[in-house]
């Protein structure tokens, strides 16, 4: 089911040919307030400020070879679209993205600056992408998902290129929305024959992933109702839930609380932005501080896209 190394480097040099890899940092005060070393992927350093951009490179080359390559439609949160609208820009490829209501007017912005056409629709992110799924039939439209084999590949590229610089870690801590960054890492750890242990974090009011982790089935909740969109999912993928059930050490949720502390530490310790998926890492591995203490973890900041009338008002709370 993972991809095999060959299939993992294929798409990074596809990833490449766009952009440059991001860097991973060791920030002396974040290791200082964790208790153990600490290195950070920056994902929010990307050209779209998340880690989605890579996984939107390697599924639109495929879709662009396609006799039949139209258009395509999408539902997203925001850091999924500006990933399809990024690389849909690139290929020459019309694209639709459809948000829920209520969504980041930045997010929102940003999506549109890449030119694609933008709807509204849906209390929250399953209703957008339900409606997406429904306008894709009646538009003949290709219906591209938050979760693919494909976009696994590219956004593991991420994770080549972290393990790649350092390989010893103990632990990576993944936040998981629909699940491509979390099996993205899976992938590459098992492609390089490591046994650094991958940790999923949710949030505790979007815990579908942790509940399935227990379960070993997908259990989907009834609401997802985090300020962190990134990770916003009451409905698993199964096949997202199989591979982190089978790669994963353990999911860890975090509460509202947590992601803000960790949010400000990261302006703190390194001046980074990170919107609340970002930060989610952080937070779970600053829960489980005693436990880690004194080994190496790795953190991933997925992205820093986030409204900054939110951001200040999270920054004042502290």
């Amino acid at each position: 089911m993972l991809p095999t190394l060959d299939e993992l480097e294929t798409a990074a040099a596809q990833v490449h040919a766009i952009m440059s890899p991001t860097l991973q940092y060791n920030w002396p005060l974040l290791a200082q307030r964790c208790g153990c070393d600490v290195w950070v992927k920056h994902e929010n350093h990307t050209p779209i400020g998340a880690f989605k951009i890579r996984g939107g490179i390697t599924f639109i080359n495929d879709y662009a070879q396609r006799d039949d390559a139209t258009g395509i439609i999408s539902a997203t949160r925001g850091n999924h679209g500006q990933s399809i609208g990024f690389a849909a820009r690139a290929a020459g490829v019309a694209a639709t993205i459809v948000v829920p209501e209520g969504n980041s007017t930045e997010k929102n912005a940003a999506m549109k600056a890449l030119g694609v056409d933008l709807v509204v629709h849906g209390h929250d992110f399953d209703e957008a992408r339900a409606f997406a799924d429904r306008k894709a039939v009646e538009e003949g439209l290709y219906f591209v998902p938050s979760f693919h084999p494909h976009l696994i590949r590219g956004v593991a590229s991420y994770a080549l290129e972290f393990l790649g610089a350092v390989p010893d870690l103990d632990t990576i801590y993944v936040p998981i929305g629909l699940g491509s960054g979390i099996c993205g890492v899976i992938a590459a750890r098992d492609a390089l024959n490591l046994h650094t242990d991958v940790v999923g974090v949710v949030s505790e009011n979007a815990p579908s992933y942790a509940l399935s982790f227990e379960a070993g089935e997908p259990i989907p909740t009834n609401s997802a109702n985090t300020f962190a969109d990134g990770v916003a999912c009451r409905i698993p993928d199964p096949m997202a839930v199989e591979i982190i059930n089978k790669g994963a050490d353990r999911v860890v949720a975090v509460s509202e609380a947590e992601i803000k502390d960790a949010m400000r530490a990261y302006y703190t310790d390194t001046h980074n932005l990170a919107e609340g998926a970002g930060a989610a890492p952080l937070a779970a591995l600053l829960k489980e501080k005693d436990a880690m203490r004194d080994r190496k973890a790795g953190v991933i900041l997925s992205g820093g896209n986030i409204d900054t009338e939110l951001y200040s008002a999270i920054l004042s709370e502290g």
